[in-house]
């Protein structure tokens, strides 16, 4: 990374947490459709890694996975965790929680990541929902399933809800490690919301 950008230590290990638990929805999702290893270690690292490559390359940052031994690391080791442990232990809706705990944490670390780029307010939230939501797209478009962006429940407003809290804390100079937890902690509680209970926002119903 450039010497003028300074991110905090604590931003960087939240940084492979983030992949990690993202990493562990796409290894899952290997494991309920019963394919190899190899397969899983992929899904594992283009969910991980996806939202986090595309926005190094729209704010022009090093792609923070290629020189950090730490992220392909945590990437193979949930798919190993995920190999050996019984589908039946991840039923119901561990999938999607863990998806939502990924997104939203993910978000905060893309949009704190965009502004220590001296990108503007707007385009760090911008990047936030990219980090959070990309690695789940190619995920869906891998399996071959229907991305969760096409479901009706909050997905997108929960990343945009995170990112949001972030950048605004960070324009008006609150401290950033509460800042960060806080926004990663309101956008999760939203997605789990909406994963319990349906929450929606409308449909276009215009004919």
């Amino acid at each position: 990374m450039s010497e003028t950008v300074v991110l905090t230590p604590l931003l960087d290990v939240l940084d492979v947490l983030g992949v990690a638990v993202f990493a562990f929805s796409g290894a899952l999702l290997a494991a309920k459709e019963r394919q190899t290893f190899v397969t899983m270690a992929f899904f594992a690292l283009v969910t991980g890694v996806g939202g986090g490559t595309l926005r190094d390359l729209l704010i022009d940052a090093p792609v923070f996975w290629i020189g950090d031994p730490w992220v392909a690391s945590a990437c193979l080791v949930v798919a190993l965790i995920a190999w050996f442990t019984p589908t039946r232990w991840w039923e119901g809706k561990v999938l999607e929680f863990a998806d939502g705990a990924g997104l939203t944490g993910y978000a905060v670390i893309g949009s704190a990541k965009a502004l220590s780029f001296g990108v503007p307010p707007v385009p760090a939230i911008l990047m936030g929902i990219v980090t959070g939501c990309v690695g789940g797209i190619i995920r869906d478009m891998v399996a071959g399933r229907p991305s969760i962006l096409m479901r009706p429940e909050l997905y997108v407003t929960a990343a945009a809800l995170s990112a949001g809290m972030c950048v605004i804390g960070e324009v008006v100079g609150l401290p950033r490690v509460p800042v960060w937890i806080v926004a990663a902690t309101t956008g999760f509680a939203l997605r789990a919301a909406a994963i319990r209970y349906n929450l929606s926002l409308p449909s276009y119903s215009r004919d």
